[in-house]
This record gives C-alpha cells, sequence and structure tokens, in this order.
C-alpha cells in the first residue's frame, strides 16, 4: 500500500471497525477523535489498545480508524480485532503472540432475538397457578 500504510477490518456484535495504521508517534485516532474522546471508557480504550500493549508498539505507531454501527463496547471490540490483525499483517511474527492472548479471535457472540410470547429473549411472564 501507499508509503507503508497497513490497512484492517475488524467486527463484533453489529460494530465494524476498519483501521490503518503506519510508522509515527503513538496516536491512535478514531472518527476525527482521541481514542479516549471517542470510546469516552478507558478501560475501552485498554481494550481497544490491548494489541498494541501486548506487542509493545504503543508509542511506535500511528493509527487511525473509523467505526460503524453498534455501540462503544462493541466498537471498542471491533477496533481491537482490526489493530491486531494489522499489526500481523505488518509483522507476521507477532501472531503467535496475538493468538496466545486471543486477539485474532473474532468473538461471536450476538444478541439473542426476543421471542413471541415473553418479555424478552429468555424472560419470561409471571407465571400464575389461580
Amino acid at each position: 500500500m501507499a508509503n507503508n500504510v497497513i490497512a484492517a477490518t475488524g467486527r463484533r456484535k453489529e460494530a465494524t471497525a476498519r483501521v490503518e495504521i503506519k510508522e509515527g508517534n503513538g496516536e491512535f485516532i478514531v472518527g476525527g477523535k482521541s481514542i479516549g474522546d471517542y470510546l469516552k471508557r478507558q478501560t475501552l480504550v485498554n481494550h481497544a489498545q490491548e494489541p498494541l500493549v501486548r506487542s509493545e508498539l504503543l508509542d511506535n505507531l500511528t493509527i487511525t480508524g473509523k467505526c460503524r454501527g453498534g455501540g462503544l463496547s462493541g466498537q471498542a471490540g471491533a477496533l481491537r480485532l482490526a489493530v491486531a490483525r494489522a499489526l500481523v499483517a505488518r509483522d507476521p511474527e507477532l501472531r503467535p503472540l496475538m493468538r496466545q492472548f486471543g486477539l485474532m479471535t473474532r468473538d461471536a457472540r450476538e444478541v439473542e432475538r426476543k421471542k413471541y410470547g415473553q418479555p424478552k429473549a429468555r424472560k419470561r411472564f409471571q407465571y400464575s397457578k389461580r
């Protein structure tokens, strides 16, 4: 790709994230904002940055991303997968490390659909014997 930019896509729940990584100074920009301003909660920021922390590349790369769909938690998970995939595309030797921490696996859990005759997916209306 142009001037050593590597792109990757990640998904989680209903969210999709697309990231590009290149050599830089450790900036992580999502949707034109810093990752802290975008995801709002520090736990979500840590979740999205985990591949960078595990590979010790947090201060060496500049990452720009876009997210669509879902909520903040799903978007953080999608960013995490996209960053891990981009890092492996940049350096295939990181793959065993990423797999060891479960960063290359797409979390396939989705919201269960609501069933008719019930208030939610599994919750039942109160049973009355008399």
